[in-house]
């Protein structure tokens, strides 16, 4: 056999042998490509898209931080809608155990919460989310020159409190009880908004909020802090409801609630960190 010839085969086998890693390789990362492919598309099945409304029972206190994040869940979820009722703690958590339908509790204290978590209607662990603290609100200004709980003691002046059956005023209660005050309002309003909004209509002379409520009102009214608030804290809890008509949605709002992202907006509202 010539040298021609061999080199010629030789030539053949190399190229042979070429072509056939390339086609080994080829087939690899097309098998690559489909197994990413598959990973891919079982992950985009596993979360599967948010959709439909939800019924948040949130405390008074929480209307205009909860307003701001249900703009900023429903437009990060298209499809989505969060419904709020706004009240008194202790009303909402007994339309919850009387059946009200509802898929998120966000309560301002622990003894309303444990009102629905004692029947056993929360379908999670309530978790605290927030804390909030009192503060006086007094009329623009502060004309009658407030600037202790003790002042508010003044027979002269029309003082409102919560009712002692709500967060804001079981904790005002605490806050007087430890300061050996006694304070006889001219009214006890059902949640903190009603209370604050009589300082607004100027049909009371100071009310006793809380700070968030204060900064809310912006200059409808001037706010007057006092150091025996620190011993009246109030822990704020969350929780998914047992009954909840759409979980997965209620779910996603209550991680927004805890996120950074959740938080920040609450704590700009003037609520303290848990």
């Amino acid at each position: 056999m010539t040298r021609s010839v061999r080199r010629t085969r030789r030539t053949l086998q190399v190229a042979g042998a070429s072509v056939a890693a390339l086609l080994a390789l080829s087939a690899c990362s097309s098998s690559d490509d489909s197994s990413a492919t598959t990973k891919s598309d079982t992950s985009a099945a596993a979360t599967p898209k948010l959709s439909g409304s939800i019924t948040v029972f949130a405390a008074a206190s929480l209307q205009e931080s909860f307003t701001t994040l249900k703009a900023d869940f429903e437009k990060a979820h298209p499809g989505t809608k969060v419904d709020f009722s706004f009240g008194g703690s202790d009303t909402l958590a007994a339309q919850i155990t009387g059946g009200a339908p509802a898929d998120v509790f966000a309560s301002a204290s622990p003894k309303t919460m444990a009102i629905v978590t004692d029947k056993k209607d929360n379908a999670t662990t309530p978790a605290t989310f927030v804390r909030n603290q009192l503060e006086i609100a007094t009329l623009p200004g502060n004309p009658d020159k407030i600037s202790s709980l003790k002042d508010l003691t003044k027979s002269s002046l029309k003082v409102v409190l919560c009712d002692k059956t709500v967060p804001c005023g079981a904790a005002a209660q605490k806050a007087l009880d430890a300061s050996k005050l006694k304070l006889t309002p001219v009214s006890y309003e059902e949640d903190v908004k009603s209370a604050l909004n009589k300082v607004v209509l100027k049909e009371a002379d100071a009310a006793v909020v809380y700070k968030t409520d204060v900064k809310a009102a912006g200059s409808k009214v001037e706010g007057v802090e006092f150091p025996e608030s620190a011993n009246a804290i109030n822990d704020y809890p969350i929780t998914l409801l047992k009954n909840a008509p759409n979980p997965a949605v209620a779910k996603a709002f209550i991680a927004l609630v805890q996120s950074a992202e959740g938080q920040q907006v609450l704590n700009e509202a003037g609520f303290l960190k848990p």
